[in-house]
């Protein structure tokens, strides 16, 4: 894949065939293309402050994502971060929100410096920080989206969320400015390090560990996390539909 077309293209086939299959990956799918639609407008409108250069990142980014589903479907091991994301998507006792912040997780703690790097191989990194905290600031106004309006397929959630004044994520123990901020760090080793592998191989065991904590989040939020299921729609594919719904750019 060299174009954000390409991407989407793949992404489609990824969506679809979740969908077919009612397959959890599908709310981070369904999540990821409006993001990567969101961003291709923006490359389009000359957002960024290099244009180019944002479409060589979204590639270098998204490539991670359907790589590492590749390698999960193929029977291979991606990166633990993913794996375990993928893993999850199996079982129906976690909430719609972990499994986005699963996807999440995995794509801006892991994959986004990396893809940073790549992009700017050679070259001062510091050159692509203000797109790269465009690319996040899009992605958190998508997740932002959502939360507002999950009522529909997480009503207790969903009347949760006004009641912590802002400070929903801590119901789940994630929170993407710390993801964000964490990734440019990283992104920053990374562009500076001999031994990349092994330093690809450290990160990802601490995001798997940030992984597992939003699969196992301690006795009190998993009970909370029980009594929100309850209520929340059982539907994968009309759960994706609406997902669609709410992440579109307003």
């Amino acid at each position: 894949m060299n174009t954000i077309e390409e991407v989407l293209l793949r992404m489609d086939e990824i969506v679809n065939e979740c969908a077919r299959t009612s397959s959890r990956i599908g709310y981070f799918s369904i999540l990821y293309r409006q993001v990567t639609r969101r961003i291709r407008q923006g490359i389009l409108s000359r957002e960024f402050e290099d244009n180019t250069r944002m479409e060589k990142l979204d590639v270098l980014f998204a490539k991670r994502f359907i790589d590492a589903y590749q390698e999960w479907k193929n029977g291979k091991q991606p990166t633990e971060s993913w794996h375990l994301a993928f893993e999850a998507s199996k079982s129906s006792r976690n909430l719609v929100l972990q499994h986005l912040f699963l996807g999440i997780n995995a794509h801006i703690n892991l994959d986004l410096g990396i893809a940073a790097s790549e992009t700017m191989s050679g070259k001062d990194l510091n050159g692509i920080k203000g797109d790269f905290d465009q690319i996040n600031s899009i992605l958190s106004e998508m997740v932002d989206d959502v939360k507002r309006s999950i009522s529909k397929v997480s009503p207790i959630f969903g009347w949760l969320i006004p009641l912590a004044k802002g400070k929903d994520e801590m119901l789940l123990n994630f929170s993407i400015q710390l993801a964000r901020d964490g990734a440019w760090k990283f992104a920053e080793e990374y562009h500076q390090a001999i031994d990349k592998a092994s330093l690809i191989h450290e990160r990802d065991l601490k995001i798997s560990k940030l992984a597992m904590k939003l699969l196992n989040p301690g006795s009190l939020l998993s009970f909370l996390i029980k009594v929100i299921r309850i209520a929340e729609w059982k539907s994968v594919t009309r759960t994706m539909m609406q997902l669609e719904t709410m992440a579109k750019p307003q």
